[in-house]
């Protein structure tokens, strides 16, 4: 390892420690992060700090604004009162049921979709604090649950990538996309199990606090707008939607649009300036945008791709085809969740995978298409989007957010591997 990868690293390892000691204002380690990594020299200003021009972390701060004006229409306060009857009546029915009603809906918005997990964990973050079911109790599954859509028809982009990946590497076996969203299902299959078992693994607190955006102000102005702004606030949201899920048609614009969205809510007042700033400028916007400078210096060093090259050189010829392509799903995922790229650590891992595969004579197919869906599925760290919003929406400590996502990070890493064994034979 070069002196900058030791550096790059314990700039990571010190922004983690720091998270996890809970004397910092949260959104300040990864800041103080991009600090150092100008100090040592690892980052210009721009680089460090490219996170608060990324345009997804101005994506989601848009929708963070426009979110806030949702929150103020009676759609809302009706969904809300759905949502608050369950959790009224508590207990572990009402738990499933919430948990299974958000997985159908990620069936519609797709696995991975920005705007569907804002708006679910804003949705939880305006429930009061109620003992039969805390909040608390419902952040991290609910979260994590809008990545896994039960009904996993809209899986186009992930089946895009590894068709990618496997014609780039030569390999033109073809795909089956119904087998590729079977796996998908049971990688699905191990998150509901686990998340139906660690209901009682889950702490209990208030999580109103800072949570996004200003929950009192919104629970006293729902149902006070007159028709028209309602209308228009519900179509900026549907637009905001609309524009994040149609990247591939509206390109960068997509960016934008729930900033322009947001920006038309604070022209007609059903925000007011300081509503806008203080939403666009939100704690867990911070994180975002800071852990970006550090992922990047951590990719740029070289340290994630020499991972993977010493583990391909280390597999050796011996190895069984299910151990593969665990190790392989499990790097993908983990330098996913550290870099917050997604598609980067899909590139530098599935062409090894698919390699080392054709060099031990196996089909190549379950090893492309374990990494692909893995790189989406850890989020066992928080220091990416929607990890990153729910510990802080959550008002969890670190030690709580890791008993209910390691765990779980783990079964799915491992139900993604079975499912593409069984869907894709290697023999």
């Amino acid at each position: 390892m070069t002196l900058d990868m030791y550096l790059a690293l314990g700039i990571l390892v010190l922004m983690i420690v720091m998270i996890m000691s809970d004397k910092f204002a949260f959104g300040a380690p990864p800041l103080i992060a991009s600090l150092l990594l100008v100090v040592t020299g690892l980052a210009t200003v721009p680089e460090a700090f490219a996170g608060f021009v990324n345009s997804s972390v101005i994506m989601v701060a848009g929708f963070m604004v426009v979110m806030a004006g949702l929150m103020k229409t009676s759609v809302i306060g009706k969904v809300q009162s759905s949502m608050l009857a369950l959790v009224n009546k508590g207990g572990y029915k009402s738990y499933a049921l919430l948990i299974v009603v958000v997985m159908f809906g990620a069936s519609l918005a797709g696995p991975g979709s920005t705007g569907y997990y804002v708006l679910i964990l804003s949705l939880i973050s305006t429930i009061p604090y109620n003992k039969k079911m805390p909040t608390s109790k419902l952040m991290m599954p609910l979260g994590f649950a809008t990545n896994h859509p039960l009904i996993p028809f809209n899986v186009a982009l992930f089946y895009g990538v590894t068709v990618s990946v496997l014609e780039t590497a030569g390999f033109t076996g073809g795909l089956s996309m119904s087998k590729f969203a079977v796996v998908n299902f049971i990688l699905t299959l191990g998150f509901l199990v686990w998340a139906l078992v660690a209901y009682r693994l889950l702490p209990d607190h208030p999580i109103s606090e800072d949570s996004g955006f200003d929950e009192v102000a919104v629970a006293s102005e729902i149902n006070t707008m007159p028709p028209w702004k309602e209308y228009a606030t519900i179509a900026a949201f549907v637009l905001s939607v609309a524009g994040m899920m149609l990247m591939n048609v509206f390109g960068e614009a997509a960016y934008v649009i729930p900033g322009l969205a947001g920006a038309f809510l604070l022209i007609i007042n059903v925000l007011d300036f300081k509503e806008v700033r203080d939403n666009m400028g939100a704690p867990v916007i911070l994180l975002m945008a800071g852990v970006i400078g550090v992922a990047n210096a951590l990719a740029e060093t070289g340290f994630t791709a020499m991972v993977g090259d010493y583990v391909a050189n280390s597999l050796g010829t011996n190895i069984s085809p299910f151990m593969l392509i665990f190790i392989f799903a499990l790097l993908t995922s983990t330098c996913a969740t550290f870099t917050g790229s997604n598609m980067g650590s899909v590139y530098i891992f599935a062409p090894i995978a698919i390699a080392t595969s054709l060099s031990l004579g196996l089909d190549p197919t379950a090893a492309a298409v374990a990494v692909v869906i893995s790189a989406w599925n850890g989020g066992y760290m928080p220091v990416d989007g929607m990890p990153a919003m729910i510990l802080g929406m959550g008002k969890y400590k670190l030690p709580q957010f890791w008993l209910f996502s390691v765990p779980m990070y783990v079964i799915r890493i491992f139900a993604l591997s079975v499912g593409a064994m069984i869907m894709f034979p290697v023999s």
